[in-house]
């Protein structure tokens, strides 16, 4: 037998923030298009890039797909799911292929239509050195060496700040004390994706912040271009998507005058209503010349409306709804909508509207998380919902995809460094925002609502969040950023940059791009924009709707109580085979929660309930003092003497000397089963026995 040999085989080193990164190629996945296996620290990740040979017909957009796969053996365990395999992705791993996604996409050639597939697998993990970067960096290098048309190669670098020190790919230790979880993904000129969560960090510090990891994309862009160039392949020459040059060209010279009247004004409905009877006329008069109209009249007037948007904006400063370039459409705000919610508030910015609900739980309903990274539990959630009705469009509803699942963490990113710790506000927290109506940056719109609901459901926030979106159109060295950005800005322009903060910082940036990248003058206007926009949304909408958390709890939330005991006491409250819990819950209708380190959270509808609860439990982890006196209930009688429970599950003997200051002939005489009596606790014996005397108690009710 033959042994197999790799010649194309090559390994090539770099250090990044410190630590050795290692790319290897030219042993695993040759018949893909592109793969690497990026080592950095134990973490490895297998990233493969490869395209179809032919375009998809009938699509006219690039179909691009990037798959995060996790894999539980990278972390030496076994799934938790009935099947013990990988299920879906986890919520972690979608938000990694989207921050995969944005930096690569808008490199590739706009007019492919080829399917293009990249997977990076998570083969082995080291905590202190996170999967997600490589992976990024691991997908540039893949579609650098490959034969696929791609524009790169781009970097991108993690960033945290740890007692006010800008750090580079954070370890472990290093993440739980930052205030800042930044990654920025580039080519060496320009920034190309920027992903934040931060708390309350300062638009100078983050703007220092995203230049710092820009000059290490530098570095490493420099790096995996040395790759390419020793061993890339050339690129494959694709067919260009078809275009009705003829068609163009005829309508350009015909309905740009009827386009601008379209497109110029407030009301989506009616710009759609409009646009569909040019859309009626045109076709009235040019089906003839034009047999294959129906199939290219969406692309040619796509074209032809961001030329008019885009015109508008750059020689006019004008914009379809008639705003200056710093106008935020008209606001509202409002809470205590849904009577039976714990929460609500609803926040509408023009014809964006969304609607979030807050609900309170106990620590148990918390999410329970299945993937490998160190999280075992979510306490705080936020799902975002797009109903189809949102664009006025008539969909069946089915589960959120990647961009529902991504705009919910940006909101729940947004407002996590907010949220009460658990021993301040010990309560599980859901929040679900429903995107009423859509048409622009309804994420942001989401994380204003969401902080309405927080506040209207009584949660203490340490301070209200507000997000807003800047909008950004190029032209050669000619850019413009302006605020607010309505849906058709959105679709004709260049970026979506939206930012969330309080008064004080930034809690959360993400950037969409469609250009190839930002230079630092348009990341620091866009950062200065949206500081603006979020100081006018809170000022002027939000506080005086609601200026501070409801100082009580809606009365449908379950009322909570938290405790710590002695861990050494658990055993005792939950009682053998649960017995002592389970006759707690039963008597006063709590649901009680104990954990490992020895805090119980008590909840029930009324606080009345838990206090009960809470008077048992303390009453069984409680010490008795020697010479203090307890009523019990006499639970057995020997010869000489009763047997009393003077606390639930503690129980001690009353010697028959011990019951009355005379001779007591039979204890019967004076106690039987069931009676309550009040005892004098005496301490214990030599044998850890409890002594009690009833005749030396000193009732105190």
């Amino acid at each position: 037998m033959t042994k197999r040999k790799f010649p194309a085989f090559r390994v090539f080193e770099t250090t990044m923030a410190g630590r050795l990164l290692r790319v290897e190629t030219g042993m695993m996945a040759e018949l893909a298009g592109g793969a690497c296996m990026v080592r950095y620290g134990d973490t490895s990740v297998l990233v493969t890039a490869t395209a179809a040979a032919q375009p998809r017909a009938g699509i006219d957009y690039f179909p691009l797909s990037v798959d995060f796969e996790e894999r539980l053996y990278s972390v030496g365990r076994i799934p938790g799911s009935f099947l013990r395999r990988e299920g879906r992705p986890s919520e972690k791993a979608v938000l990694a292929s989207r921050l995969i996604d944005r930096p690569i996409r808008p490199l590739f050639p706009s007019d492919m239509r080829n399917d293009v597939a990249i997977a990076a697998t998570v083969m082995s993990l080291e905590p202190d050195c996170a999967p997600e970067v490589p992976a990024m960096l691991g997908a540039s290098i893949a579609l650098s060496v490959s034969d696929i048309p791609w524009e790169g190669p781009i970097a991108g670098i993690a960033v945290g700040l740890v007692d006010g020190q800008i750090v580079m790919n954070p370890t472990t230790a290093e993440r739980e004390k930052s205030t800042l979880q930044l990654t920025v993904a580039g080519t060496a000129e320009k920034v190309v994706m920027i992903e934040a969560g931060a708390d309350e960090v300062p638009d100078d510090m983050m703007f220092d912040a995203i230049m710092k990891a820009h000059e290490e994309i530098k570095m490493l862009c420099a790096f995996i271009r040395g790759i390419r160039d020793e061993i890339g392949k050339p690129k494959f020459a694709y067919v260009k998507a078809y275009f009705n040059d003829d068609l163009y060209e005829t309508l350009k010279g015909s309905v740009m005058d009827d386009l601008r009247h379209c497109l110029d004004t407030d009301n989506k409905n009616v710009r759609e209503a409009r646009l569909k009877e040019l859309r009626g006329k045109i076709a009235e008069q040019l089906a003839e010349r034009f047999p294959t109209l129906d199939t290219d009249l969406g692309e040619v007037l796509y074209r032809l409306q961001k030329i008019v948007v885009r015109r508008w904006l750059l020689d006019e400063q004008k914009r379809v709804d008639g705003r200056g370039m710093m106008d935020i459409r008209p606001l509202d705000a409002r809470v205590g909508l849904l009577p039976r919610a714990h929460g609500s508030g609803m926040f509408t910015r023009g014809q964006t509207q969304a609607l979030t609900i807050c609900t309170l739980g106990t620590i148990s309903d918390q999410q329970k998380l299945d993937n490998i990274f160190d999280d075992e539990y979510k306490r705080y959630m936020h799902h975002y919902n797009f109903p189809s009705y949102s664009v006025g469009e008539a969909r069946p509803s089915r589960s959120p995809g990647r961009r529902e699942i991504g705009h919910g963490a940006l909101a729940e990113r947004a407002l996590e460094p907010m949220i009460p710790s658990e021993s301040e506000f010990p309560y599980c927290i859901r929040l679900v925002s429903e995107i009423l109506s859509s048409n622009g940056s309804t994420s942001q719109a989401s994380i204003c609502g969401s902080t309405l609901a927080l506040m209207d459901a009584g949660v203490p926030i340490k301070a209200p969040v507000a997000g807003i979106s800047c909008g950004l159109i190029t032209e050669g060295e000619r850019w413009m950023t302006f605020i607010d950005i309505q849906g058709v800005e959105d679709f004709y322009g260049d970026m979506d940059f939206k930012v969330a903060g309080t008064k004080d910082g930034i809690t959360a940036i993400q950037m969409d791009l469609k250009i190839d990248g930002l230079t630092p003058e348009i990341i620091k206007s866009a950062l200065e924009i949206t500081r603006r926009g979020r100081l006018q949304i809170l000022d002027e909408v939000m506080l005086p709707c609601i200026a501070k958390p409801r100082d009580e709890l809606s009365p449908y939330a379950p009322k909570m109580i938290q405790i710590q005991i002695d861990p050494e006491k658990i055993r005792e409250v939950i009682g053998k085979g649960g017995s002592v819990i389970q006759k707690i819950v039963a008597d006063t209708g709590c649901k009680i929660d104990i954990e490992d380190d020895g805090r119980i959270f008590i909840a029930a509808i009324n606080m009345a309930d838990c206090e009960r609860a809470l008077k048992i439990i303390n009453s069984i982890v409680f010490e008795p003092t020697v010479g203090d006196s307890y009523r019990g209930r006499v639970t057995r009688v020997i010869a000489i003497g009763a047997f009393v429970e003077y606390a639930p599950g503690k129980e001690g003997m009353v010697h028959i000397s011990k019951l009355e200051n005379y001779r007591v002939a039979k204890v019967e005489d004076v106690v039987n089963v069931g009676d309550m009596i009040w005892v004098k606790y005496l301490g214990t014996d030599d044998k850890g026995r409890v002594n009690l005397s009833k005749k030396d108690a000193v009732p105190n009710d």
